[in-house]
Parts: structure tokens; sequence; C-alpha cells
């Protein structure tokens, strides 16, 4: 049964879930969003009343419809999907901005079943982003995306291939960056429901509509539909929107938002998917609510690696060297093998991380790793990554970890935030197991470590605003990570993780 507009709670998805499309397939609801270099790419969410969410997979699960193992300058990775449901089919339509290889740009593929494999990818000669799929009700397919403007052409939807020459068919109201086209049609009418202003505090969603899949289009008097920009309201950055029916013939719109903790605006969980009421007025114009923030605390969710494979939840920076990571080396921990790329590396590090949801958060893991050599290391970090931004290998991240120097073992809390880097405190310690601590709050993050021998003491902290998209300048939001590396040298120690322990301390 859906819900009223008051009894939902936004964020429907929280974390670094942006850019979310929608479609509906019975009486389930699916949605997915961007992921960028992390993999599996393009996660995939199910929910019966548009507000309690489940993760069921990733779209893209396999290197071969994913290749993204290089970052800057060869890959930005995924960016905005469109999710569609047609006789029976999933399509699931995106950009792999791996610049220079061979499998990216746009493509497409499909599934019957959402939490099944989906198919190879399907490459579309096109340029651009942000393509959707429109399956018209004579049978032919329109495929629309963006390039400086709107532009849209007849697809043949077995093979990607264009069967019209590209035409451009609105550039928006005139702000920056029109993007993010969905193509709909409502009451005999198309309609076409673009983003603008730029994904930051200018973001808005505007609207137009025509008789003719193909323009023109006339704009909406009332546009931009939906923007918090010059506003008070606590979610922010407020666009690239998806609309769905309901069951009962109701509408919504999905959108990505931020919330922003500090002044000036700063947000560190990243762009995340809310929603909102629409109606229609006697013109046939969508009136769409503003968002109305009104999340709940979230619920502790303890990994103790029992199982053959990673949760949902994970992720790992680009494709993941698989003989780095292992559930069954050591039964009941989560084995990870430092290679020589570190977290600034342009390549992929060992490292397996999940989005923070919540700003009060404690988390926890037991970490048994004894290094024999200098510079072998393991630990857990708030990571916001920023390589492909910067060109070079730098980033924005927090951490505490064991490692050996001077060949002592030590822990340590380490900030780094571009070409900014220090170790800030170092203790030595005795062989055995440590657990390590992160403390979040909405402005600050504090390390703690406790042993056998030692009960908890604090090593560290550092200020939230350092690791937010507006100073790392990412498309992503923050990661809590496990990880291992031998900067610079392949580790030969283990490092062995008992659990992950992620408990919401509710929010303010």
């Amino acid at each position: 049964m859906i819900k009223n507009m008051t009894e939902y709670k936004n964020p429907i998805i929280p974390g670094f879930n942006p850019d979310p499309s929608i479609c509906r397939a019975g009486e389930d609801y699916y949605l997915v969003t961007s992921s960028f270099e992390y993999f599996p790419g393009v996660p995939i969410y199910r929910s019966r009343d548009l507000t309690n969410w489940t993760q069921i997979g990733h779209c893209l699960t396999r290197r071969s419809q994913l290749d993204i193992i290089d970052g800057y300058p060869n890959c930005l990775g995924i960016y905005a999907p469109t999710l569609r449901y047609y006789n029976g089919v999933f399509y699931m339509v995106t950009t792999n901005q791996a610049l220079g290889r061979k499998r990216s740009g746009n493509f497409f593929v499909t599934a019957t079943d959402p939490e099944e494999p989906w198919s190879e990818p399907i490459f579309i000669d096109a340029p651009g982003i942000d393509p959707d799929l429109f399956f018209d009700d004579d049978g032919k397919v329109y495929y629309t995306g963006a390039d400086g403007g709107i532009f849209q052409f007849e697809i043949d939807i077995k093979t990607g291939k264009k069967l019209t020459e590209p035409k451009y068919i609105w550039s928006g109201t005139g702000y920056r960056d029109p993007e993010a086209p969905h193509l709909y049609k409502i009451n005999g009418i198309y309609y076409l429901m673009i983003a603008e202003g730029g994904t930051s505090y200018g973001h808005m969603i505007t609207i137009a509509r025509s008789r003719d899949p193909s323009g023109p289009f006339e704009e909406c008097p009332r546009n931009p539909i939906l923007t918090h920009r010059s506003t008070d309201n606590p979610v922010q950055a407020v666009g690239h929107g998806d609309l769905i029916e309901t069951q009962d013939g109701e509408w919504r719109i999905v959108c990505l938002g931020v919330r922003p903790v500090s002044y000036p605006d700063r947000h560190h969980l990243g762009r995340e998917t809310f929603i909102t009421g629409v109606k229609w007025d006697e013109d046939g114009w969508p009136v769409v609510d503003p968002i109305k923030l009104s999340q709940c605390a979230g619920r502790e969710v303890i990994d103790d690696f029992d199982r053959n494979i990673l949760s949902y939840e994970w992720s790992y920076i680009r494709n993941p060297v698989k003989a780095n990571y292992s559930l069954a080396k050591r039964k009941g921990y989560l084995t990870l093998m430092g290679s020589e790329q570190t977290l600034n590396s342009l390549s992929s590090p060992t490292f397996v991380g999940r989005r923070l949801q919540h700003f009060d958060c404690e988390i926890s893991t037991l970490l048994e790793f004894n290094p024999k050599e200098d510079g072998e290391e393991a630990g857990i970090t708030t990571f916001l990554g920023g390589a492909f931004k910067d060109k070079s290998e730098s980033g924005y991240h927090y951490e505490a970890a064991i490692s050996r120097i001077d060949g002592k073992k030590c822990i340590i809390f380490r900030r780094h935030i571009g070409t900014l880097y220090k170790i800030e405190n170092m203790v030595s310690i005795p062989d055995g197991a440590v657990t390590l601590v992160i403390t979040t709050s909405p402005r600050e993050f504090v390390f703690s470590y406790s042993t056998d021998s030692n009960p908890r003491q604090e090593i560290g902290r550092g200020e939230a605003h350092l690791l937010s998209t507006e100073a790392g300048g990412t498309f992503t939001g923050l990661f809590i990570g496990l990880y291992a590396t031998g900067n610079g040298n392949i580790c030969n120690t283990p490092a062995y993780f008992d659990y992950f322990n992620y408990k919401p301390q509710g929010e303010k």
C-alpha cells in the first residue's frame, strides 16, 4: 500500500545514491542510482511502498560489463542510469566514462529478473551522458541524451543501432547544463523532463510537453517545477528527477538532494535519493511538492563475514584484484592482502567499503594484523577519494591503522586532504587483535582503538567538512572502508577483519 506523503521518511535511500531512476513492475518498484568509480556498478533497490527500500543487487557485476580498472584520465566511472520495464524486460541504460577505452560510452543491459545477473552490454553510438529509453505505444523506442542540449533518435532495442539521425529537441529554459532527460507519455501527451543549473546548489527540474515525442516542445509556465535554490530548506541541490505513477493513479517524483551541515554549505554524505508528491493542474502541468526532511534513525548492521560472499552494501574502488580478498582463507573473517597500491592510487587498492548513510554513528571493526615489514598497513578509513578530479594520486580521507614503522608495530592516525598529508598520532602496541572505532557526528569524526590490555582511547579526530564534496570536488559521498596496503610494495602479511559493526545513533 502506498503511503501518504506525510508518512515518507526522507531521504528514502540515504548516503551516496545520486541520479535516481525508478520504474514499476506489478506491485514492486525498482530504483537504480549512479555508482561512478565504485564496483559493482549501479546498485538496484526494490520497494512495495516507495519508502522502505531493500538493495537486491547491482546491474553491473562483471568486468565485461564495467571496465574501470584505472582512474583518471582513463575512467570516471558510471554516470546517471535510467531504469525502465517494458514487456517483461528490465532495461538499464547508462554511461561508462572510461575515456579512451574500448568498452566505454553509452550502453544498456537487460534482465527479466533484476536479482539475477544482467546481460552483457549493448553499446550505442551516441555522444554525451544521461541516456534515457522511452518505449512508445506504437513499438518505437526513443533514445534521449544530453550533450550541450537534449537530443534524440529512434533506436533498434535489439541491436542498439540508430534508426534515425540524432536531433536536438530542447535546450532547456536557459540555465546551465541541461541534462538528465526523461521522456514520458501521459494522457496522450509527451512530457520531457530534464535537470538544469548544474548538479549543485543551483540545481532544478524543468519540464516541457508536445504532441510528438520529438517536439517541438512547449515549456511549462511554472518552470522550474522543483528547486530549493536560495531557500532555507534543509535539503539542497535538488534535481535530476524521475516520475512514477503508483498503482492507485497517484504520482511521485524521486530526485537527488544533499543535506549540508555547515556554513558555508558543505555536505559529506553525498547526493542522496528523496521522494515527494506530484499533482496535475487543470492545464495538464505537474505541480511538485517541496521535499520534506524526515529521516529517522537507521538500524544497526553487523557483518560477521560468515557468508561466502560479501553483502550488497559493500563496494570496491574500481575493478578489484580478486586475489587480494577472501572470505574462505580464515572462516568467519574477511582477509585482505595489501598490494603496492594505496588509498590514493589511480588503480584499484585493496579496499572494501560501505556508504556512510547517517550523520551520527559508531562504527567498529576487530582487526588481527601483525605486519612483518615496514610499510605494511591495514585499518579503517573515512574515504572520499578524489583522484580523478585532481589528475594525480591524491585523495580525501582519514584512517586509523595498524602499521610497522622503524621495526615497531603501532597504531597510526593519518589525515590526507588533497596533497596535504600527515600522520597525526602514532602509538606502539603489542601483537594481538585491535578494535578500531570511528564515532561520526555532523561536523567531526573521532577515531579510537582498544586492545585486550588497553581500554578504549582516542587516537585522532578530523573535521567532516574537509571530506565534503565542496572540498574534494568529487561526485561521490563518504564511504567507511576496510583496507590493506604495502605502501608501494606487495604486502606479505594478511589482515584479518573479524566483524564490521555499523550502528546509527539517531539523527539530530
